[in-house]
C-alpha cells in the first residue's frame, strides 16, 4: 500500500479525525473511502455532453405524447 504525505487545513484534519471516531474508522481509511467516491462520480462535463446530445437528438423529433408510447410498449409486449 502506498503512503502519501498531504498538507490540509487543521481544521479539516480536526474535523475528519471526529468524523473517523465516529465512524470507527481510521483517519486513513476515511480518507481513502472519500476519495474513491469522488473518483467514482460522473464526469460532470461527460454528463452534460450526454445532455446534450439527447437535447439534440430531439430537436429534430416530431412532438409526441409519453403515454401514448408507453401504451403503444405495453401492448408490443402483450
Amino acid at each position: 500500500m502506498a503512503k502519501v504525505m498531504v498538507s490540509l487545513p487543521e481544521d479539516l484534519v480536526r474535523e475528519l479525525d471526529r468524523e473517523a471516531a465516529r465512524r470507527s474508522v481510521s483517519r486513513s481509511a476515511l480518507l481513502a473511502t472519500a476519495a474513491r467516491r469522488e473518483l467514482d462520480r460522473p464526469d460532470p462535463d461527460a454528463v452534460s455532453e450526454a445532455i446534450a446530445r439527447s437535447e439534440r437528438r430531439f430537436q429534430s423529433e416530431p412532438a409526441f405524447e409519453a403515454a401514448e408510447l408507453v401504451r403503444r410498449d405495453r401492448d408490443s409486449r402483450a
